[in-house]
């Protein structure tokens, strides 16, 4: 059986309530549509690093990252300085007075995007990052036609639920309105392989026909996620985005970036996950792991289209504020002392070594995807039929969690596993995943 690596730390004790009295607690007052992962809810009290520890002090690693939130580690030291500094000086001040913090942080991340990508909007969410962004393309255009992918996830607000197109998430009410889904590049499943040389070309001519019969031939905006998260890791084809890109721009529209999940160097060979395609978006959401779990999301643009939301007073009460914006400041900042771009690069290969041996073993898997640190394990029933192996991925995901190891789960079946851990993982952390996973695989 698979051990967690040694780890020189000893948890905080517990003593709060207890498992069962939280659970009743969070059925009396919290909204019921809230779901937890497992059969029996897990209660994490601590985290440290890549490992989080639940209410009787029992580590497990987080292959997962808070959903991708927590990029630098769990309570970073440096973060959690940075943070607590900012609160002893000041912890809110609106963008209608001066701050130095959100100043410095604008020019910093500005620093990280290629060409004309320096105008920086800061807001509390991704789902605010999307509605912002889709504000701003319908302004600068004067077109309202959006155009989002299949099995997409750009939020949980009325206007990002329309742009999302994934059963989990898309509730039904009637709020798509004036937004049109392309085909997803799914080379897995879709029609063209990734052994095609033109599938991203072939994918992307489905752009052209939305664009040509779901709307009036004029749209605001493209949006996409560089890599598809909730969708189950999906990596485009090369050229996918270009080619999409060269539809959208044709008909008068803008493209948007979604880096909610992508960005921050967790693809490892670059900064932002549009980068692998080779394309300049129009615009740049991001948010999670921008802020390392605190309350931080961002758009970026050009200077142009900047000035379309010029002509009214834009304001946030919360967003830019110091003590996030603090936050977001040390986390740019440790993602480059401690070379974590490398790390994603380097364990993201070994960890995708990794699982094809697993899928040589087992014939569960159908197909490993992924780039750096945004990994996804696809399982099917038959590799042939490619049936979505949906019952079992659950029992894996539960196996995996007993052998203390923390993943996510998704795609339009649920049968893909997520790896999407914090970026300071190691060596050694990444062999652990590996020979849990081979051990709940076999199980099945």
């Amino acid at each position: 059986m698979a051990h967690l690596p040694p780890y020189d730390y000893t948890p905080i004790p517990y003593d709060g309530p207890s498992l069962s009295e939280v659970l009743a607690l969070r059925h009396e007052f919290l909204n019921p549509a809230i779901f937890h992962y497992y059969k029996k809810p897990l209660m994490i009290v601590e985290g440290k690093g890549q490992y989080l520890f639940d209410e009787t002090g029992r580590r497990y690693l987080d292959g997962f990252g808070g959903i991708v939130t927590v990029s630098v580690g769990h309570c970073h030291p440096d973060v959690v300085k940075a943070a607590n500094h900012q609160n002893e000086v000041i912890q809110h001040t609106t963008t209608i007075y001066l701050n130095s913090v959100i100043a410095l942080y604008a020019k910093e991340l500005a620093a990280k995007m290629p060409g004309d990508l320096k105008v920086c909007y800061f807001v509390n969410s991704g789902s605010e990052a999307n509605d912002l962004a889709v504000l701003m393309a319908r302004a600068y255009t004067g077109n309202y036609d959006m155009i989002a992918l299949r099995n997409a996830y750009h939020g949980g607000s009325p206007s990002t639920m329309a742009l999302t197109s994934h059963h989990t998430w898309k509730f039904n009410v009637p709020h798509s309105f004036g937004v049109q889904h392309a085909r997803m590049p799914d080379t897995f499943r879709g029609p063209y392989g990734m052994e095609d040389p033109e599938a991203g070309k072939k994918y992307a001519a489905d752009v052209a026909e939305v664009i040509q019969f779901g709307t009036s031939g004029q749209v605001a905006a493209f949006i996409a996620e560089s890599i598809q998260g909730v969708g189950g890791s999906v990596v485009f084809p090369e050229g996918y985005l270009k080619h999409a890109y060269e539809h959208v721009r044709a008909a008068g529209g803008l493209c948007i970036a979604d880096e909610v999940q992508a960005g921050f160097g967790r693809t490892g060979t670059h900064y932002w996950g549009f980068e692998t395609q080779g394309v300049m978006p129009d615009i740049v959401t991001m948010a999670k792991g921008i802020g390392n779990g605190c309350p931080l999301a961002a758009v970026v643009t050009t200077p142009e289209i900047a000035r379309s939301l010029a002509s009214r007073i834009h304001f946030n009460t919360f967003g830019g504020n110091p003590v996030s914006c603090a936050q977001g400041r040390a986390v740019l900042k440790v993602i480059e002392n401690e070379k974590l771009q490398q790390n994603c690069l380097h364990l993201g290969a070994h960890l995708t070594a990794g699982f094809e041996r697993l899928m040589t073993k087992h014939t569960l898997i159908g197909e490993v995807r992924g780039k750096g640190l945004m990994l996804g394990i696809e399982l099917v029933k038959d590799r042939s039929t490619k049936e979505p192996a949906k019952e079992q991925c659950a029992q894996v995901f539960e196996r995996c969690k007993d052998l203390g190891l923390l993943i996510g789960k998704g795609g339009l079946y649920g049968n893909t596993l997520r790896i999407k851990p914090p970026m300071c993982i190691t060596r050694a952390d990444a062999d652990f995943m590996i020979e849990v996973l081979d051990d709940a695989l076999s199980g099945i």
